[in-house]
């Protein structure tokens, strides 16, 4: 199956995204891609194929969709109200979407930023090593109404499969390692840090995540004396009047606030995805311990193959029933003899 997807009505933050782009912050471009990498893992397990592959990340709000083919495809991330035709879709699940369908992808019911997938990738265009559009930095735009969204070659494989993923879409705890600025913090102001629970503001995008404080705002000395130095998504910057602002995917490369600390990439999603309002805390870890985590969560992203499961669907819910495979390994019960 090949073809493209129509574009028929879109929100403002809907934009192609991959795992981004590495091994550019000396050229003042941060790695941008996707602000929940783990959502694309997850897709791409369920469509059994490369997480490299670009997606579509929905902030927001998603739209409606019409395919020129037959095509598969998968939902995952913040789970957002979908229907095919007017039929409910299952979240975090593969789907087949046959030409000419129309799928409406509503806002989150919880979380951000949601994701819709389809088999073989989004061909998009290739800058600097990858396809993700990085609006702060100029590459790339927004998706449009109007717009066809032209689709790779999908090798093929399995539809109506789900997986079970963990909540990290209502905000939770936060593992973080010290930065090279966190001593400058007294002992005390990183005890009430790591005892306080923040929520996120309302403020934020694609650049970082503002936090609410629960009291006063955090203070060190010799700020004003910190140089611009290189920075990176997870930091936690104390802004001037003491507000902590976690840095995201599309941050920018240098900064003189001093960071407290900076957000595990393995968990870096459950900040993306927490929506405004959502309790946030943070846990300092040693660096053997970041390490053993980050190596864990690559194990579990490359073993989600193995967890996707068939998904329960009632037959009379479903629109595209025919185009499934419903009677595979059946066979004849009749006796050769009894032909003859």
């Amino acid at each position: 199956m090949s073809g493209g997807l129509k574009v028929l009505k879109v929100g403002p933050g809907v934009t192609l995204q991959d795992r981004g782009r590495l091994g550019w912050l000396d050229a003042g471009l941060s790695r941008g891609g996707a602000a929940d990498l783990l959502a694309l893992s997850e897709g791409a397990a369920l469509l059994n194929q490369s997480d490299d592959l670009p997606a579509l990340e929905m902030a927001g709000m998603g739209g409606e969709f019409e395919a020129d083919a037959d095509m598969r495809i998968a939902l995952t991330g913040a789970p957002m109200r979908a229907t095919l035709e007017g039929v409910k879709l299952a979240w975090n699940a593969s789907h087949i979407l046959p030409a000419g369908a129309r799928l409406s992808i509503g806002g989150p019911e919880v979380g951000s930023y949601g994701y819709l997938h389809v088999g073989g990738g989004f061909t998009g265009r290739l800058r600097l090593g990858a396809r993700s559009v990085h609006l702060a930095a100029g590459i790339g735009a927004a998706v449009q109404a109007g717009d066809h969204l032209a689709t790779l070659s999908d090798r093929g494989g399995p539809i109506g499969m789900t997986l079970d993923v963990e909540d990290r879409f209502t905000g939770g705890t936060v593992r973080i390692v010290e930065s090279l600025q966190t001593h400058q913090f007294s002992k005390a102001e990183r005890d009430r840090f790591i005892a306080s629970t923040f929520h996120r503001d309302a403020r934020g995008n694609r650049m970082g995540a503002r936090l609410v404080l629960p009291g006063d705002g955090f203070g060190t000395k010799g700020a004003r004396t910190i140089l611009s130095e290189v920075i990176v998504p997870g930091d936690i910057q104390i802004t001037g009047d003491g507000t902590p602002f976690v840095l995201l995917c599309e941050c920018q490369t240098t900064g003189g606030y001093p960071r407290i600390g900076t957000v595990l990439p393995c968990d870096l999603p459950i900040v993306a995805q927490a929506p405004a309002k959502a309790p946030l805390r943070f846990h300092y870890v040693g660096l053997e311990d970041a390490i053993q985590a980050e190596r864990k969560a690559a194990t579990t992203r490359q073993s989600l193959v193995k967890t996707i499961k068939p998904l329960i669907r009632d037959p009379h819910s479903i629109p595209d029933l025919l185009s499934y495979q419903l009677i595979s390994g059946v066979t004849s019960g009749a006796d050769k003899s009894d032909e003859e």
